[in-house]
């Protein structure tokens, strides 16, 4: 909104930047989070204590203690970046508009599930939650596709010139992208200040890989694929990271409120169309290896679990909870979490030199 008044109309040179727009993103929606987050904190503990509060069941024992923090806290996430969204973004970027519906829409997703769990502290069934993500990633990939300036073709990270082009089964994979990310970021929220974490540092990441993609020379000069409008994105990234600090503010331990399917859903599907959107799909797997990790510890959990007869891998499953029954401190394993997952960001961009 601000692009469209104050430069089309007003002709304020500053207001055509997207770096300028970036931060100014962040810086607000940081504080709207601030401004919110009491009060939803406040609303959300009143409806779910009425209930008599909510803790997933697969966590350790004395996880029980926090049934009355609130979940569905990504719901603050969520405003946040859509008031933001209007305020700092061009409206008229197709790719913009195709994130925040994407991201929208997963949220609303998470949100029927959380306010369905608070209920009857199971949420909706699995083959419904799937089936919702699916047609949303459906839709989305398949606008993509058809859409004459964005390619098909994958590039491999560390490599100047291989690349596939996937024809109408670059559908099918950014499906699996989409809904893989968002339910991975899903599994791994299980500690306070865990998922927000590396999620934060994943949205930083793929923000200058944005912005590096959207520019015609830097795009050229690093060997990667240039992608007319993608640093637009920046903005919507800097938005949804400084949304998810001023969550952070409340979430980190002890949590004041948690991110539920909400958040998790929400950034997760966003994290994989970005990655989509940049053609840098394939070194999300590095970005989020975290997220990688916590998925196939559960994979390998009900396939040991299965193939033994009853014996398990890990003493819980996603591993976060092994470690934790392992006797290491929960704040311990969010910040050690937060360290790896920054040492991969590291690794992740220096792709951009190795090709």
């Amino acid at each position: 909104m601000f692009y469209h008044i104050l430069y089309e109309y007003f002709d304020i040179n500053l207001f055509k930047y997207i770096t300028f727009r970036g931060f100014y993103a962040l810086i607000t929606a940081f504080f709207l989070s601030l401004l919110f987050g009491p009060y939803l904190i406040d609303r959300l503990k009143e409806f779910q204590n009425k209930r008599g509060g909510y803790v997933r069941e697969d966590t350790p024992d004395w996880h029980r203690m926090k049934k009355h923090t609130p979940t569905m806290g990504g719901v603050l996430v969520l405003i946040v970046v859509f008031i933001t969204f209007l305020m700092w973004s061009r409206l008229d970027n197709l790719y913009s508009w195709l994130v925040l519906i994407t991201f929208l829409s997963f949220g609303a997703i998470g949100f029927f599930d959380d306010f369905v769990k608070i209920r009857n502290k199971k949420g909706i069934s699995s083959k419904l939650k799937f089936s919702l993500q699916f047609v949303v990633a459906i839709v989305v990939s398949f606008v993509l596709y058809i859409y004459p300036k964005f390619s098909s073709v994958l590039y491999v990270p560390f490599f100047k010139n291989l690349t596939f082009d996937l024809g109408v089964f670059y559908i099918l994979f950014m499906v699996f992208i989409i809904v893989g990310a968002s339910n991975a970021v899903n599994l791994t929220d299980g500690l306070d200040g865990l998922a927000i974490g590396p999620s934060l540092i994943s949205i930083a990441t793929f923000a200058i890989f944005a912005y590096i993609a959207g520019n015609v020379v830097l795009a050229k000069y690093l060997y990667i694929p240039y992608v007319d409008g993608a640093g637009e994105l920046v903005v919507f990234m800097m938005a949804l990271l400084g949304a998810g600090l001023g969550f952070l503010w409340f979430n980190s331990f002890p949590a004041e409120m948690f991110m539920g399917d909400a958040g998790s859903l929400s950034i997760g599907a966003t994290l994989g169309l970005i990655s989509i959107l940049t053609k840098q799909e394939l070194v999300l797997a590095i970005v989020g290896g975290i997220f990688v990790l916590e998925t196939l510890s559960v994979i390998a959990q009900v396939g040991y679990f299965r193939i033994t007869g009853g014996k398990r891998l890990f003493k819980m499953a996603p591993i976060h909870h092994h470690f934790e029954l392992s006797g290491t401190p929960e704040p311990k394993i969010v910040v050690r979490v937060w360290i790896i997952s920054l040492l991969l960001s590291i690794i992740a961009l220096s792709t951009l030199k190795i090709r």
